[in-house]
């Protein structure tokens, strides 16, 4: 019991020298929100909000909404079959385990925006690229969730399919995905939110959507119309969280 005291206290006194390090490299200062008048003055400049250009807007968001779907829905069709053989109860062999575990792991480890970079070089500004991006990082992350899954699922069905003379991949299809199912609807909706934020980066390189009306009206000076953009964006994410809610609950 003192051993176990001791090292709860040298966890935290680690704890406290790293919250200190990363306090002082980010510059860390609670005291600088003392003057909210700069920022006060620029939220001003945000109302009253300019609606002429709304409908427009109102395309470019279905625009976000579109790129967010396909880059989850194309990611998840991709990340689950490879999710079977990053798990360690369903791979076919170490080999096979290794190789799609490092290549998940990779997919994940390059964030949308660096894939978008190097694509643009290839098809050019728009938004496909955005999507195509959005499925390549998506891949890597439902892949690497789903195989978690996989691998806490019960064994029981498993093993009865087996015991019936079932082919493994019937058995993981009946007897292990109707298990991880609604998980990997949780899952799906959560990256799809995500998406839609990661697409107002993408934004940023001429990824199309919402988020490129952000950044040219930023850099324009138009905040009366950053403040429709702002809400559009609000609306999206709720919306998303919304209708996925009601999707989980009739499937669980």
């Amino acid at each position: 019991m003192v051993w176990f005291k001791r090292s709860q206290l040298f966890v935290f006194l680690c704890l406290i020298v790293v919250v200190g390090l990363s306090m002082r490299l980010t510059e860390f200062d609670l005291s600088k929100f003392k003057d909210f008048q700069n920022m006060s003055d620029f939220l001003s400049k945000w109302f009253p909000m300019n609606t002429e250009s709304l409908p427009y807007l109102f395309q470019e968001s279905l625009l976000t909404i579109a790129i967010a779907f396909l880059g989850s829905l194309f990611g998840l069709i991709i990340g689950l079959p490879l999710s079977f053989f990053a798990a360690r109860n369903t791979s076919s062999n170490r080999i096979v385990y290794v190789i799609t575990r490092f290549f998940l792991s990779f997919m994940r480890s390059v964030p949308e925006f660096v894939f978008g970079l190097i694509l643009l070089t290839t098809l050019g500004l728009g938004p496909f690229p955005a999507v195509i991006a959005i499925v390549l990082h998506n891949i890597g992350v439902l892949g690497k969730l789903i195989s978690e899954l996989i691998e806490a699922a019960d064994k029981g069905p498993m093993e009865a399919m087996r015991a019936v003379g079932a082919k493994k991949w019937i058995g993981n299809l009946f007897a292990i995905l109707p298990q991880i199912w609604p998980n990997v609807l949780s899952q799906f909706f959560y990256r799809f939110e995500v998406a839609i934020r990661t697409s107002l980066i993408l934004g940023l390189i001429g990824g199309g959507g919402i988020g490129q009306q952000l950044f040219i009206h930023f850099k324009t000076f138009q905040y009366q119309l950053v403040s429709v953009d702002v809400l559009l964006i609000m609306v999206m994410v709720i919306l998303v969280d919304y209708i996925g809610g009601k999707i989980r609950e009739k499937v669980i």
